[in-house]
């Protein structure tokens, strides 16, 4: 994860590193600078209010008397905040674990579910694709291109309804033994009322191909959006109740640091992380990991 993260490091880190590494007082001047970095780098408020008073209040206990002394323990801090939210997503408690990945346009839905299918075979597991978004040809044609890289069944219609679709690839899991389904679904802002209660029904849909699915809805978020990242797991939440999240393009941002905003604010489970391009590079977030390529 370490090279994945050098830009948010360099925003983050490495302007953390620079107050931490001098022996400044512990003054409300240091701890204002502090603050605005950590707002700088889309800690968010609350998270950045909550990380401020963790340390203030360790300086106070352990006797603390300049900015040098709060290396570790904001390290701490900042570990015990995503802890919570670094859940491993598993998928064998059902067969299909059926999978509904959701997003708002270009946040790499399509190339994620590409990855998490090779993902999942490398454990082991057989895999469908669903074609659920109906609106671009293009979704539909890189889809399949990724069926066909990891060997892979997809299942697609042409412009069909995307809860027919999906519907049809979960009757056919479930008639195959397969393993894991990964349904994709169109992009859509959450302003877009009438898409987001179409994806509602997908979700209703699903539910009837096979009782108790989808069991995992994943929204994938683009790094690079910052806190309008934390907007969009408010609004998807609140409409179709997000299990996971998927953090894509943490490689070419320098925005990573909204997850503690999400951990804070929003502390939905983040399955993956995506730092780069490779069919290798998305991987379960490791909370220790992460910090610890901040400060490296």
């Amino acid at each position: 994860m370490r090279d994945g993260l050098a830009k948010t490091r360099h925003r983050l880190g490495d302007r953390l590193a620079g107050l931490l590494g001098t022996a400044r007082p512990l003054d409300d001047a240091f701890y204002e600078e502090l603050e605005s970095a950590l707002i700088g780098a889309d800690v968010g408020v609350a998270a950045s209010t909550w990380l401020l008073g963790e340390l203030r209040e360790r300086a106070r206990r352990d006797g603390f008397t300049d900015s040098s002394q709060l290396r570790p323990a904001l390290q701490d801090s900042l570990r015990r905040l995503l802890e919570p939210i670094a859940v491993p997503l598993s998928v064998d408690a059902h067969r299909p674990f059926v999978i509904m990945l959701a997003g708002v346009n270009g946040s790499g839905k399509t190339t994620s579910i590409g990855k998490l299918a090779h993902y999942y075979q490398n454990h082991g597991k057989s895999v469908l694709l669903a074609a659920g978004d109906t609106f671009r040809a293009a979704a539909r044609e890189q889809l399949a291109s990724w069926a066909e890289r990891n060997k892979v069944a997809v299942i697609a219609q042409q412009s069909a309804d995307p809860a027919a679709v999906i519907f049809d690839a979960v009757k056919a899991a479930v008639a195959r033994g397969t393993d894991v389904v990964l349904a994709d679904t169109a992009g859509r802002l959450p302003t877009q009322l009438n898409l987001m209660e179409e994806i509602k029904k997908v979700k209703r849909v699903v539910a009837k191909a096979l009782p108790g699915a989808p069991h995992e809805v994943l929204l994938v978020l683009d790094a690079n959006t910052g806190q309008n990242a934390l907007a969009q797991v408010r609004a998807f939440d609140d409409a179709i109740g997000v299990t996971g999240l998927i953090l894509t393009k943490l490689d070419g941002t320098a925005r990573g640091g909204v997850i503690a905003a999400i951990a804070r604010e929003r502390p939905i489970p983040v399955r993956f992380a995506g730092v780069g391009e490779g069919i290798d590079d998305l991987r379960p977030f490791d909370a220790e990991a992460f910090v610890a390529a901040l400060f490296d």
